[in-house]
């Protein structure tokens, strides 16, 4: 079963519509569905798949160049059904790559984790040029794909290099599954379920489809989060170490660190650096952008409500919820749910579980911003930026007058105070703190504050009849069922 990314597959049709061949980059953290993604797009549109993976870094072995050219011709040999060749270089192995394409037939190459392939030799990304130049381009059938979940490595080696400057049809940089598109995991019997069931998982996964392939649809909430999160077999247990260490190597400590740092809470590059001890330098710049690409981090900026311009200080969220649940909650237990040591009655009985699944949903909406708008009741105004907003400000007696919002929504004229609650009942006191909220944002002159909430659990008939909001998101309307 293959849920979702119509958009891209439907993109990447358009490509066969060319007269000429495409070379096409593809981004994002490991697990998202990226091979997945241009499998099914062949399965549906091409007549030969060839997908080529790089080795992925070893910790007890060096994965070496040759090591990865044997891999490449022990794949090519399988793929063409002809004996094993040696490769000493990648000039070799393009050029009898290219002897294998069939200009009669539509073709897609994916070449896979293009930065384990391609890390360990400098000149990889100049023949990887130089082949589409002189081979690949010739081929007017041919879709040739590369993809990894290093995307900064991609950036500056291939994306970034001179050579490959308007070669690119496309660039993807795919995230998580939409709600909607999630919810279809659960499906046919998802309208049957109580939202809470479908949002809680998701809050622990995210929309990352590789964990929801793991979901079993038939057991509960419960049970689905104790299998995967607190059984030493479970795939949640195990995963954050093998995705990390494969997508940065060795050197991780760093960036761990930061992802530590924010599983606490949103917090500006001074803030980090300061928690971590270091001073603000272009190492931290460095691995802040890396995390970011890789789709483990958010800088959410958005609009300065004040003035209408960018704000100038971003603050980093780590929007990954697998990332976030498992920082927080699954390794602090780890050496107990390794022994089997670790039980517990109901999830619910677990200290601070609502107060985390609180903050791991309310992350998952933010994260979901684009389509919380359609509900807002814009219209057809235009969404000028979407993001959590935090203002630290203090009275002349020293009174705390700051401000911290949600997801702030912003189109030329109105702001939506968009706040994000996760409990079994909402009543009338919502109403005061998002007044409360209002009163604290400051605006431009012009602008109107409209709040609006979205919410998993039961809304009071007094605030729905009140009038305060000027919409109430369900979470089953995000979940289309």
């Amino acid at each position: 079963m293959f849920i979702g990314r119509k958009e891209y597959l439907d993109d990447l049709e358009s490509l066969w519509r060319k007269r000429t061949s495409s070379i096409v980059a593809c981004r994002g953290r490991r697990r998202i569905g990226k091979s997945t993604l241009f499998r099914e797009f062949a399965r549906r549109t091409a007549d030969v798949y060839m997908e080529f993976e790089g080795l992925a870094p070893d910790d007890e072995h060096e994965v070496t160049n040759q090591d990865q050219l044997n891999e490449f011709a022990g794949t090519l040999a399988r793929l063409t059904n002809s004996p094993i060749q040696t490769f000493v270089n990648w000039r070799d192995a393009f050029f009898w790559l290219d002897r294998a394409i069939d200009d009669n037939r539509k073709t897609v190459i994916l070449l896979d984790e293009i930065s384990w392939m391609g890390g360990c030799d400098p000149n990889f990304p100049a023949v990887l040029r130089n082949a589409w130049e002189s081979y690949f381009h010739r081929h007017e059938k041919l879709i040739l794909i590369v993809c990894g979940s290093v995307s900064a490595w991609i950036r500056d080696n291939i994306l970034g290099n001179t050579g490959f400057t308007g070669r690119f049809s496309r660039d993807y940089v795919l995230t998580e599954l939409t709600l909607a598109e999630c919810a279809e995991f659960w499906r046919p019997t998802a309208s049957e379920l109580n939202a809470r069931e479908i949002f809680d998982v998701l809050s622990v996964t995210g929309g990352v489809p590789r964990y929801l392939e793991e979901v079993d649809p038939g057991l509960s909430a419960e049970a689905n989060i104790r299998r995967m999160c607190f059984n030493k077999e479970g795939v949640l247990f195990k995963d954050f170490d093998a995705i990390f260490h494969s997508m940065f190597g060795r050197d991780v400590a760093m960036r761990r660190k930061i992802l530590e740092v924010l599983a606490d809470g949103p917090m500006n590059g001074d803030g980090i650096a300061g928690r971590l001890g270091i001073d603000r330098n272009g190492v931290l710049s460095d691995r802040l952008k890396e995390l970011s690409e890789g789709g483990f981090i958010d800088a959410d900026s958005g609009l300065n409500p004040e003035t209408g311009k960018e704000a100038r200080i971003s603050r980093y969220r780590l929007r990954d919820n697998y990332t976030r649940f498992y920082l927080k909650y699954i390794e602090p237990r780890k050496a107990m749910i390794r022994r089997g040591s670790y039980r517990f009655v109901s999830l619910s009985s677990l200290p601070d579980w609502n107060t985390v699944m609180g903050l791991q949903f309310e992350n998952l909406i933010v994260n979901n911003a684009m389509e919380v708008v359609r509900f807002l009741g814009i219209g057809n105004s235009t969404v000028e930026s979407a993001a959590p907003y935090r203002n630290v400000r203090k009275s002349r007696n020293g009174k705390d007058r700051g401000c911290q919002i949600d997801l702030l929504v912003q189109t030329p004229r109105t702001a939506y105070v968009v706040e994000v609650k996760r409990c079994s009942e909402i009543g009338p006191e919502v109403e005061k703190e998002v007044l409360e909220r209002m009163k604290r944002l400051p605006l431009r002159k012009g602008m109107s504050k409209r709040p609006a909430l979205v919410c998993d659990g039961l809304v009071a008939p007094s605030v729905e009849a009140s009038g305060f909001f000027s919409a109430i998101v369900q979470g089953r309307r995000l979940l289309g069922i």
